[in-house]
């Protein structure tokens, strides 16, 4: 059951640098966005949430998304742990698994059974969370990972706010299933529009996730104060659902709206380097679905239109300066 409105927050699509992140969740809790969230792209994502919640007080701090499986489940938990105690229990810990090109080549890890993984990555952070926040043994013995060790000294001691939750990004559905299972939360990919919510990953989590379980997603919106920005806006957005669309993993999204042919020609676009290209391909109808347009005084009322009771939580996303 979705929430009946919708909390907005702000999501910093390329990352958010060091000198930036003050600024930045300052300018987002005055603004009043209700949190701020941080992805793993041109910067990693804990430290700037570190500064953030050094100067805020209200904003929910989330990862969206940190990626899981190039890490070891105890070195999540250690950041997560202590940032969410700095923070006065406000932490969401977002994690993806990032798809295998990535992991392998960008990262130098193997990839390998990645629903498998996360589900037991979960399992993973919970048996070490209950260790120190409830002095549980740390007895935790898995397939891929195992952590049975753990002494005074490298014990941090309670957060004095419990676990921060989990929210996985998912798209498949196996990973959806994962997410349902054993988060708190699923964070959908910025290529899902409205009717993808609604037809593809709501069914796929109804039966399986909890009542308090949320959903939440990155949309990316066009906004401007007048019509040379708006432009500037839709393409940068045209470009980035280009992009996203491109990828294999993403293909069944255009596919669920007849376009296979067009997502074929995209993936071979990317390629060969063509990306300014790409964005000539995505038209008004494909615009208008993937993202919101509105002046930036009627950009909430918009969101709200869109999406309240199909999501809980819209990351605005602007793939553009402003």
């Amino acid at each position: 059951m979705r929430r009946p409105h919708v909390a907005i927050d702000l999501y910093t699509g390329a990352g958010l640098r060091l000198e930036d992140a003050r600024r930045v969740a300052v300018d987002a809790e005055q603004a009043g966005y209700e949190g701020l969230w941080t992805l793993e792209a041109h910067t990693e994502p804990f430290l700037p949430l570190a500064l953030a919640a050094e100067h805020t007080t209200r904003l929910r701090l989330g990862t969206a998304v940190a990626v899981a499986l190039v890490r070891n489940p105890m070195v999540v938990a250690h950041m997560a742990h202590e940032l969410n105690r700095y923070a006065g229990g406000r932490l969401v810990l977002g994690l993806g698994s990032q798809v295998g090109a990535h992991v392998v080549k960008r990262f130098g890890e193997p990839f390998d059974h990645p629903a498998d993984r996360m589900r037991e990555y979960v399992a993973a952070l919970r048996a070490i969370w209950a260790c120190w926040n409830e002095n549980a043994p740390l007895d935790f013995r898995g397939r891929f990972y195992r952590h049975t060790l753990m002494t005074p000294a490298f014990d941090p001691g309670p957060s004095g706010h419990g676990p921060p939750r989990i929210h996985l990004a998912a798209v498949g559905p196996r990973m959806c299933e994962v997410a349902a299972r054993t988060a708190d939360g699923l964070i959908a990919h910025p290529l899902s529009s409205p009717r993808i919510l609604r037809e593809v990953i709501g069914p796929r989590i109804s039966s399986t996730a909890a009542a308090d379980f949320e959903l939440s997603c990155p949309v990316m919106v066009i906004t401007g104060d007048d019509e040379s920005s708006l432009d500037a806006a839709r393409r940068a957005v045209r470009r980035q659902i280009a992009f996203y669309a491109s990828t294999p993993a993403y293909r069944d999204v255009l596919g669920h709206y007849g376009r296979d042919d067009l997502a074929a020609r995209l993936r071979a676009m990317s390629r060969a380097g063509e990306w300014d290209a790409m964005a000539d391909l995505i038209d008004d109808d494909l615009l208008a679905e993937f993202s919101v347009e509105a002046p930036s005084e009627a950009l909430p009322a918009e969101i709200h239109r869109r999406y309240d009771g199909v999501l809980d939580r819209v990351m605005v996303y602007r793939p553009y300066a402003t």
